[in-house]
């Protein structure tokens, strides 16, 4: 459902960014207002991002290799990752220099108002990318509602360990704001024939995309490193563990998700002490069915059997060599 879910509100942003991107070009080329070049802009990096996600779930569907053996599931993290640097790079500094431009125009004389009916027509575009990116809005805020639970929109954010569904929210709030802010500047540049108000609008929506970006960078780089499982999905597995006959504990675990739905669980388990080999044998069989059928995104399992003793410590890990040089 996630994977739907989230391939469709990557759909109907890209076809509403594609839409409105059109109308913005149209409307700067007749007026020559800076904030319409930089929503315009920013029209074209978000669905190029939404390109990049679809292009990253479908590479992520290719069957595992020897080179790559837990296959390309964090393929949908890369591209993501690309995406905020996009976002920062086409979107914000983009409209941050859009605005330092329109800024020296203003200051040498070369930058003029619309004049008659094409005052009305920026304004008019952006209502109408008002109401079409609202529409790709309520489609994201939707499909999250099914998969988010409890969590607020926040926390979704910060633990969906899917990309898609977050990077679109995140799109989709920058755009709304992001044309609001326009449609403010614009309307007070023409209001009161000082362009000024234009030059701060476009910086606002600047600095909005970059912090937009950053904030996706952020949490895009903690799924690229390798999170765990979520807290709920590690207490499945510890309970199905600890309920297999021949499991007497669970000494400790690691998970690691190698893609949004693809969860590596490693295990060290306690055995009874003077077991054969075959009930060992057997007892990690039946707790490997266990995990799988408690959580079926744990795809790669790979557990340990030993005898607990409580007084035992591990080796401490070795320091890493310094570098060359030192």
């Amino acid at each position: 459902m996630a994977v739907d879910g989230g391939t469709k509100a990557v759909v109907a942003a890209l076809l509403a960014n594609s839409g409105i991107a059109v109308t913005k070009f149209a409307a700067f080329l007749l007026t020559g207002i800076s904030s319409m070049l930089a929503e315009a802009i920013h029209s074209v990096a978000d669905a190029g991002n939404q390109g990049l996600l679809l292009l990253g779930g479908r590479k992520a569907r290719k069957a595992a290799t020897e080179e790559h053996p837990f296959g390309y599931g964090r393929e949908r993290y890369i591209y993501a990752f690309i995406v905020a640097i996009v976002l920062f790079t086409v979107g914000g500094l983009f409209a941050l220099y859009e605005a330092y431009h329109k800024f020296h125009e203003i200051q040498t004389g070369h930058a003029e108002l619309p004049q008659g009916w094409m005052r009305a027509v920026p304004l008019v575009v952006l209502g109408v990318a008002i109401v079409l990116e609202s529409f790709s809005m309520r489609t994201a805020v939707v499909e999250t509602n099914k998969v988010k639970g409890e969590a607020s929109y926040t926390q979704f954010v910060r633990r969906a360990k899917q990309p898609e569904l977050p990077v679109i929210l995140l799109e989709d709030l920058a755009a709304l704001l992001g044309l609001v802010f326009a449609f403010v500047a614009v309307g007070l540049a023409l209001l009161t024939d000082n362009l000024y108000w234009d030059v701060g609008g476009t910086a606002l929506i600047g600095v909005l995309l970059v912090v937009v970006a950053v904030v996706l960078a952020i949490e895009t780089k903690s799924l690229l490193l390798g999170e765990s499982a979520a807290t709920d999905v590690q207490e499945r597995i510890r309970s199905a563990l600890g309920a297999t006959a021949g499991v007497d504990r669970i000494i400790h675990m690691k998970t690691l998700h190698l893609g949004p739905e693809e969860l590596l669980v490693a295990a060290k388990i306690g055995v009874t002490p003077g077991a054969t080999a075959e009930h060992v044998a057997a007892a990690i069989d039946a707790a490997e069915q266990a995990v799988r059928g408690s959580e079926p995104t744990a795809r790669a399992i790979y557990l340990e059997p030993d005898i607990y003793r409580p007084d035992y410590e591990p080796a401490p890990r070795p320091e890493p060599p310094a570098p060359a040089g030192h």
